[in-house]
């Protein structure tokens, strides 16, 4: 298996992120009241916010809401994710 650079590690990180998320969010579909469901759900939505908005910076944006509007439209002004060979 190659190695992987920064940018591969940080796009594992968020598919992590994002895939506890769905499981939690499956769980607290059928246990909406759990403790514990409900606090893991929060951390994982922490970090994963986190994570998106850190690759955002470093990479640019992953989603189009992450594209700043101050200047210009910039989701439109580098390759799009699947370009870029993140997955």
């Amino acid at each position: 298996m190659p190695l992987l650079n920064d940018k591969q590690k940080l796009m594992r990180k968020i598919q992590q992120a994002s895939f506890a998320l769905v499981e939690a969010n499956l769980y607290l579909d059928s246990h909406p009241t759990c403790p514990y469901g409900l606090k893991y759900y929060a951390q994982h939505k922490k970090e994963h916010e986190q994570l998106m908005d850190e690759y955002a910076e470093k990479y640019g944006p992953i989603r189009a809401e992450q594209s700043s509007t101050e200047e210009k439209w910039g989701w439109v002004t580098t390759p799009f994710p699947w370009e870029r060979g993140e997955s």
